[in-house]
């Protein structure tokens, strides 16, 4: 009957996690007792963090705090949750605990009644974070970090290879639209943290980290005015000698893209019956923007045109893909010659790149970047 009922419960908690679209569709309780949606931190730059206090960890209430207090007027909220589920470090009720984080650390962030992390109880919003962000290991080259996974370890082998949050202080990094950007272990460094938080809460940095390359769209052209917009802040990057070299078209005409497409199915029939979802050649985008350049050069002033673009779909809610191969099919197919045409390149100018464009119908992850390759010198 037990084994019943914790199966019950874990279905449960399982179909709370999966209804949670967002994470702004789950609900909290605050350390009155009283639901609080999360809805109402929309907009903010969220740090959520399950706590203790009686760990070893607990000195991190200060530097919690101290980022608090520096971020908080720029749209930073920290969300603390105390979990007694770790060496049973965070005893007695939500009332004795705030008692003991504001003698002790001055805390102005807001807690909320204590809850569960992992296991048939666990919260829905624990759910939902561990399944945007999973466990990525601890840096074994940091004392703490090696003292961690060797205590886990032992208690299980394959411990690295669950979601389960691994002990207290762990934290989600929340965007302001929602997205679970980054999860850190309590031995992660706290500046690691604020540099993120940084680029979280500048809107223009913000948007630089979200930009994703996108391969499937919805089947949705994107509105001639955001085209419009997209299109002016790219003729406003920089050039050199403001020569603005770059030349600009934007197709909207679905049945060119069509036509063009089937040239490529006739040409590339094994490559399209490999892709069980292709739609065009294109990445399936219902829009593009190509972007042509003299024979004799411009290629970097065509790069920082086509970045501004990207980031400026990137803000209104679009996604893009830069494309090669469909320029150099372009390029070399007699039959596709009527593309070329209606885009009106003027004599001296080539095709350089498509910019894919629409709707994402994915959210990819961010590919590793590797930071060895900066150098500073000083």
């Amino acid at each position: 009957m037990k084994k019943l009922m914790t199966i019950c419960l874990m279905a449960i908690a399982s179909v709370l996690g999966v209804s949670a679209q967002s994470i702004y569709d789950i609900k909290v309780k605050d350390d009155a007792g009283k639901d609080v949606s999360l809805s109402d931190y929309k907009g903010k730059v969220l740090l959520i963090v399950n706590t203790a206090t009686r760990c070893g960890f607990t000195p991190q209430y200060k530097e919690l705090e101290a980022l608090y207090e520096k971020y908080q007027a720029e749209g930073l909220e920290i969300l603390d949750f105390p979990c007694n589920q770790f060496g049973q470090q965070a005893p007695g009720t939500i009332q004795e605990i705030h008692q003991f984080c504001t003698a002790n650390f001055d805390i102005q962030f807001p807690q909320f009644d204590k809850i569960e992390v992992n296991g048939a109880n666990e919260h829905p919003l624990y759910t939902y974070l561990k399944a945007q962000k999973g466990f990525s290991g601890f840096d074994t080259n940091d004392q703490r970090g090696k003292m961690m996974d060797g205590m886990l370890r032992k208690q299980d082998a394959d411990y690295d290879k669950k979601s389960d949050i691994k002990w207290n202080f762990t934290k989600f990094l929340v965007a302001r639209d929602g997205r679970v950007v980054k999860r850190y272990e309590p031995t992660d460094k706290i500046s690691d943290i604020e540099a993120d938080l940084c680029m979280e809460m500048n809107p223009v940095l913000s948007t630089i980290m979200a930009r994703r390359s996108v391969r499937k769209y919805l089947d949705k052209p994107v509105e001639h005015e955001k085209l419009e917009i997209i299109v002016r802040a790219g003729i406003n990057a920089p050039s050199g000698m403001n020569r603005q070299p770059w030349i600009v078209r934007v197709v909207e005409d679905q049945k060119l893209i069509a036509d063009v497409n089937e040239v490529f199915k006739k040409a590339n029939p094994e490559q399209v019956n490999r892709d069980k979802n292709f739609k065009n050649m294109f990445r399936n985008a219902p829009n593009l923007i190509c972007v042509c350049t003299p024979t004799n050069g411009g290629d970097l002033d065509a790069g920082l045109l086509g970045e501004n673009m990207m980031l400026a779909a990137q803000s209104l809610g679009l996604g893009t893909c830069c494309l090669g191969g469909p320029v150099r099919f372009l390029n070399t197919n007699a039959d596709a010659k009527f593309f070329l045409d209606r885009l009106d390149i003027p004599e001296g100018y080539k095709l350089n790149y498509i910019l894919a464009i629409g709707y994402p119908d994915e959210q990819p992850e961010a590919k590793p970047r590797d930071a060895s390759k900066v150098k500073f010198i000083q």
